[in-house]
C-alpha cells in the first residue's frame, strides 16, 4: 500500500479513535432510538405535507409538482432543523471529556500523532450524525417522482446540512482540546448554537429587504431558504457585486458551505497544534501542570489572618428559610454567586427595555406594523426558548448533579419525605424561573395595553385592515354585502394574559420532565441530553400540529393553537394570518370569536399542562426510593 494512502486511512477510515467511537456507540440503544426518531419524525411529516398538499381526487402533473416542491420544502428544512438539534447532543461527549483529565493523560501517552488524536475524535462522533442525514436520502429520491424538485437542489441541500454538522462537530473539538471548558459547557454550547442561529434569522428576516443579505451565507437556515425560494427571498443577480460582496449576495449556499467548511478545517488545524500542550490552556499557562490554576490563591501558613480550623471562625447568623427547606434552597443556590444574579435581572431589565424600544419604534413611525409584529413575535419566541432552554438545564441537572458530588446521599438521611424532597425542588426552580418568565409576558401585555390605548393617538389606531376571503361567494353579491375589509389590532390586548396562561405550566412542565430524567439518569450529560431531545420532540409535535390547527380550522383550530407557546405568540401578533379559517374567511367566526377561542385554548393548555406535571410528580414520588436505590454510587 502507498504510504501516502496509508497516511491518509490512518487519518480518517482505520484511525484508532474514530473505529472505536462508531464500534461503541453503534451498539448504544440511545443512538438506535435517536435514528428510529429522526426517521419516524421525518416520514410523518412528510406523509402529512403529500396528504395537505396534494389532497384531492384528481390533480394535473403541474399541481403534483408543486406539492413536491413545496413538501420538499418543509421536510428540507426540518432536517437543518433536526440536524442542528441532535449535532451537539453526539458532539456533547466531547466536551465532557475535558471533564476527566485523566483521560488525556492516557491519551497523550499513545503513539498516535496529533492529527490522529483530533480527526478521531471528530470524524468519530461526527459519523453519526451524517448517517443520520443520509439515512432520509431514500424520502428525497422518492419525491423525484413528483417532479419539482431538481436532483442538484437535494444534492445542494444536503451540502448545506453536511456544513452544518462539520462546522458544529469542530467548534465542538476545539472546545475539547482546549482544556478551557468541562461538563457544564455542554449546555451552554447548545444555547450557543441555537442563540447565533436564531439571532442572525430574526435580524435578516427584520432588517433585510427582502432579499439575501450579509447573513445568509453564515445561516443554514438562511442559505437554505436562499436556495428552496429563489424568487421570495432572491439572490443579487451575477455579476452585481464585486468580491467578496458577491460572494455572500450572489451565490450564498456556495458561500456557506466553503466558508462552513474552511473554518471547521481551521479549527481542527488550531486543535492539532495545541493538543499535545494541553490545548489553550496549557499554551497560554492558565493551569499549571498539577492541574490546578496558576492564579488561585494558596494558604500562607505563616499568615496570622489565615483561618485555622476552630480559630477565628466568623459567627453568621441563622437565615429564615420557606416552609419546605428544599424549596428555599434550591431557589437560593441558583443565585449563589454574583454573576448568576447580575445576568438573571440583566436579562430581566433588558428584555423590558427592549420591549419599550420595539413599541416607541414603531409608535414614532420608524417601523412599520409588519415589521414590528416581525419583531414582537422573533422577540417573545427568543425569549420563550432561552428561558425553556434554562428551565431544561436547571431540571435536568438538579438530582443527577447532587447524585454525583454526593449531596443526595446526606439529603436522604434527613427527615425529608421524598415528596418533600421533590415537590421543593419544582417549587425553587419555578420561583427562580417567574422573574424570567415575566419578561416575554411583559411583552405581550405592553404590546397588548398598547393596542388597547389605539396607539395613544398614532394614526390608524395602531391597528392593520385586512381583506375578508371570499365575501361575496358566503354572501350572494350585491351592494347589501358587510364590508369586505376588517381592521385588527397589531397585538391583541389580552396578548399578556394569553401568554402567562400558556408560558408558565409549559415552562413547569419542561422542569418536571427534566427532573424525572436526572432522576434516572446516571450522570448530568445523560439527563441533559434526554430531556432536551424528549422537549424538543413534543413541543415540536404539538406546536406543528397547534400551528397548522389555528390557521386552518374554523373557531376549534384557535383552541388548539392555544395549545403551544409559539403558536400562541404567532395567534395574539398575527391573527388574521395565524387563525386566517375563523378571522378572515367570510362565514368563519370573525375576529370576536378567535380571540375567545384562543383564550379557551390557553386555559385548557394550562390546565392540561398542570395536570401533567401533578401525574409525573406522582409518579416520581412513588418510585423514587426505588430509583434512587437503583443508582446508588453511579456517578
Amino acid at each position: 500500500m502507498p504510504l501516502f494512502l496509508r497516511w491518509l486511512l490512518e487519518l480518517g477510515p482505520t484511525n484508532p479513535i474514530a473505529v472505536r467511537l462508531v464500534a461503541s456507540g453503534s451498539r448504544r440503544a440511545r443512538h438506535h432510538y435517536i435514528r428510529i426518531a429522526y426517521l419516524g419524525v421525518m416520514i410523518i411529516v412528510l406523509l402529512w405535507a403529500l396528504l395537505i398538499r396534494a389532497g384531492g381526487d384528481e390533480l394535473t402533473l403541474q399541481q403534483l409538482a408543486a406539492a413536491g416542491s413545496n413538501s420538499f420544502q418543509l421536510v428540507a428544512f426540518l432536517q437543518i432543523a433536526l440536524i442542528c438539534i441532535l449535532a451537539p447532543v453526539f458532539m456533547a461527549g466531547a466536551i465532557a471529556q475535558e471533564a476527566d483529565p485523566k483521560t488525556w493523560d492516557i491519551l497523550l501517552t499513545t503513539p498516535l500523532r496529533a492529527g490522529q488524536i483530533v480527526l478521531g475524535n471528530l470524524l468519530g462522533r461526527l459519523f453519526f450524525i451524517l448517517a443520520l442525514l443520509f439515512s432520509s436520502l431514500p424520502l428525497f429520491a422518492v419525491m423525484q417522482y413528483f417532479g419539482g424538485v431538481p436532483g442538484s437542489t437535494v444534492l445542494a441541500s444536503y451540502a448545506v446540512a453536511a456544513g452544518a454538522a462539520l462546522l458544529v462537530g469542530s467548534i465542538a473539538i476545539a472546545l475539547s482540546v482546549s482544556r478551557l471548558v468541562g461538563k457544564r459547557a455542554v449546555f451552554a454550547f447548545y444555547v450557543a448554537v441555537v442563540s447565533y442561529l436564531a439571532i442572525t434569522l430574526a435580524i435578516d428576516r427584520v432588517f433585510g429587504a427582502g432579499g439575501v443579505t450579509y447573513l445568509t451565507g453564515l445561516n443554514p437556515f438562511l442559505a437554505l431558504m436562499a436556495l428552496l425560494d429563489p424568487s421570495g427571498y432572491p439572490c443579487a443577480p451575477p455579476g452585481t457585486y464585486p468580491a467578496p460582496a458577491g460572494w455572500f449576495l450572489e451565490h450564498p449556499v456556495a458561500t456557506w458551505c466553503v466558508l462552513s467548511m474552511a473554518l471547521s478545517i481551521v479549527l481542527v488545524l488550531a486543535s492539532s497544534i495545541t493538543v499535545r500542550i494541553g490545548g489553550i490552556a496549557g499554551a497560554g499557562g492558565l493551569i499549571g501542570r498539577d492541574g490546578s490554576s496558576r492564579g488561585a490563591r494558596q494558604s500562607d501558613p505563616n499568615d496570622p489572618t489565615a483561618r485555622r480550623d476552630g480559630q477565628h471562625e466568623a459567627h453568621r447568623g441563622p437565615k429564615e428559610v420557606w416552609r419546605n427547606p428544599i424549596a428555599w434552597r434550591e431557589a437560593a443556590s441558583i443565585n449563589a454567586t454574583f454573576w448568576r444574579s447580575a445576568m438573571r435581572w440583566s436579562f430581566i431589565a433588558l428584555g423590558v427595555l427592549w420591549a419599550l424600544l420595539v413599541i416607541y419604534l414603531y409608535h414614532n413611525g420608524t417601523w412599520t406594523a409588519t415589521v414590528f409584529r416581525q419583531v414582537m413575535v422573533a422577540t417573545i419566541v427568543g425569549q420563550l426558548v432561552v428561558i425553556t432552554l434554562v428551565a431544561i438545564n436547571m431540571s435536568a441537572t438538579s438530582v443527577s448533579r447532587e447524585r454525583e458530588d454526593g449531596t443526595l446521599d446526606l439529603l436522604l438521611t434527613t427527615p425529608i419525605t421524598a415528596g418533600q424532597y421533590l415537590s421543593g425542588k419544582l417549587k425553587g426552580m419555578i420561583a427562580w424561573l417567574l422573574p424570567l418568565l415575566c419578561v416575554p409576558i411583559a411583552t405581550a401585555g405592553l404590546g397588548g395595553l398598547y393596542a388597547l390605548a389605539g396607539g395613544f393617538g398614532q394614526t390608524g389606531g395602531a391597528a392593520v385592515t385586512v381583506p375578508i376571503v371570499n365575501t361575496a361567494a358566503a354572501f350572494g353579491g350585491g351592494p347589501a354585502n358587510p364590508p369586505a375589509v376588517i381592521d385588527i389590532p397589531v397585538i391583541l390586548p389580552e396578548a399578556g394574559l394569553v401568554m402567562a396562561l400558556v408560558a408558565v405550566p409549559f415552562v413547569a412542565l419542561c422542569v418536571i420532565l427534566g427532573m424525572q430524567w436526572s432522576l434516572r439518569s446516571k450522570g448530568t450529560l445523560a439527563s441533559v441530553t434526554a430531556t432536551v431531545a424528549l422537549v424538543g420532540v413534543i413541543a415540536g409535535v404539538v406546536g406543528l400540529c397547534a400551528w397548522q390547527a389555528a390557521a386552518d380550522l374554523a373557531t376549534l383550530g384557535p383552541v388548539v393553537g392555544g395549545l403551544s407557546p409559539i403558536a400562541a405568540a404567532h395567534a395574539v401578533i398575527a391573527p388574521e394570518s395565524a387563525m386566517a379559517a375563523t378571522v378572515v374567511r367570510a362565514g368563519g367566526g370573525g375576529l370576536a370569536s378567535a380571540r375567545i377561542s384562543l383564550l379557551l385554548g390557553a386555559a385548557i393548555a394550562a390546565g392540561l399542562h398542570i395536570v401533567i406535571v401533578y401525574a409525573i410528580h406522582a409518579s416520581m414520588t412513588r418510585s423514587f426510593d426505588f430509583t434512587v436505590r437503583k443508582l446508588a454510587g453511579a456517578k
